[in-house]
């Protein structure tokens, strides 16, 4: 069973809210995190992405960064920037994109749900980017940014989101990127109650976003854990920052790769090696895939579609059958030598709100040479696959929208 918990969240004032809001850390570089910040004294990214205020040169690793966060946040909340509630409660937050709406009860996970396999990952964690959310977590004393999660839906717990819903929100505003957010206080008592009751029926839930988040507070609490001889599990180190939502309401958008170059080969001995494995057929325009198996690729100013060749995977195998593996196994690490995609520098992945044009944007530039487009994983794919405990390739899905940090913290004490 999922168990949950209130929490008494560290929030904007009303009025700062919008302000404060902000992409999460991991969508953008250092460069990007100061324009966005740009102007704005109290964007959450001088507390999730702190080197912003050092000089530019700084290691954005190095431990004046993480000292910095925790003196960022100190002084928000020491200027009212951000204020802490004095009661425990679940918060309900909303997001509207386009046509596409997901609401999700912002909660406290257990880190034992998380070590016993009840909260499943699909995904491996890079070492270097969970090291950095442990060192980031342990320095601000708070999980700053939500964990998004996934549940197979329950008509009750939709019903009694919907009332909470129907009242007043704390916040309602939309982002410059046309996403609007809204954020409600579950404060009835009993209602948390029962919402703590009806997740305790649920014996599953998926990290859809936030691998290196939940690793990293597993951490911070073992850690916590080892230095506290009068340790007894219900310290609030233990919980971390969750929105779950319903699998009914997740969207996930294809994770588009680029490569620099073309591992020492011409054109024409690319081409032909890619054809062993794939039927190539070049097309007028640009191709975002519309079915699984179909793929688009950019190169030399011109589009293709890759169709793989029966014999090149096995559909029976859950994990093999993947788009995402498909194209790893059969292009990307024989053709490319892109043979650990976790790893390597030559390959870089482009989130689907992105769009084609950008795949065409970075090969013109020149700075890659090779754009391949793809179908996006399903949601039942990635549950499927969690509930068998597999694990997918790098970088198989991308979430959208995106949660937006800042509009709720969870202090660890």
């Amino acid at each position: 069973m999922a168990f949950i918990k209130p929490f008494k969240a560290v929030r904007p004032k009303k009025e700062l809210a919008e302000k404060v809001a902000a992409l999460p850390y991991d969508v953008m570089n250092t460069e990007e995190a100061i324009q966005m910040a740009a102007g704005n004294e109290v964007s959450f990214l001088h507390i999730s992405r702190p080197e912003i205020d050092l000089p530019q040169e700084i290691d954005a690793h190095s431990e004046e960064v993480y000292v910095k966060g925790r003196e960022n946040l100190a002084q928000f909340l020491a200027q009212g920037v951000l204020l802490q509630d004095d009661t425990e409660r679940y918060y309900v937050y909303r997001q509207k994109m386009g046509g596409i709406t997901q609401t999700g009860l912002v909660v406290c996970a257990g880190v034992d749900d998380y070590q016993s396999g009840t909260i499943k990952k699909h995904e491996l964690t890079r070492a270097d980017k969970e090291e950095d959310r442990v060192r980031h977590i342990d320095a601000l004393n708070a999980n700053d940014e939500p964990v998004f999660y996934t549940y197979r839906n329950d008509a009750a717990i939709t019903r009694a989101i919907e009332g909470v819903t129907a009242g007043e929100a704390l916040y309602s505003f939309t982002t410059d990127d046309g996403v609007s957010h809204a954020l409600w206080a579950v404060a009835d008592s009993s209602l948390v109650d029962e919402l703590t009751r009806r997740f305790a029926a649920i014996p599953t839930l998926y990290v859809a976003d936030g691998h290196h988040r939940s690793a990293a507070a597993s951490r911070v609490r073992d850690l916590r854990k080892n230095a506290n001889p009068n340790h007894t599990g219900s310290e609030e180190y233990n919980f971390f920052l969750t929105v779950i939502f319903p699998d009914n309401e997740m969207t996930i958008m294809p994770y588009n790769r680029v490569v620099k170059d073309l591992n020492g080969r011409g054109v024409a001995e690319y081409m032909a090696r890619v054809g062993e494995h794939f039927e190539v057929t070049p097309l007028s325009g640009a191709l975002s895939p519309e079915r699984r198996h179909q793929f688009g690729m950019y190169l030399g100013g011109k589009w293709y579609e890759l169709v793989p060749r029966e014999e090149s995977f096995k559909e029976d195998d859950p994990v093999a059958s993947m788009d995402v593996s498909i194209l790893q196994d059969n292009l990307l690490s024989p053709v490319l030598g892109v043979r650990n995609p976790r790893t390597d520098q030559r390959i870089h992945f482009v989130g689907g709100i992105r769009g084609v044009e950008e795949l065409e944007r970075v090969v013109n530039s020149e700075e890659y040479q090779v754009a391949f487009s793809l179908f996006p994983t399903s949601i039942e794919e990635l549950m499927s696959l969690a509930d068998q405990d597999k694990i997918m390739p790098p970088k198989s899905t991308w979430f959208e929208p995106k949660l937006r940090s800042g509009l709720f913290v969870h202090m660890l004490d």
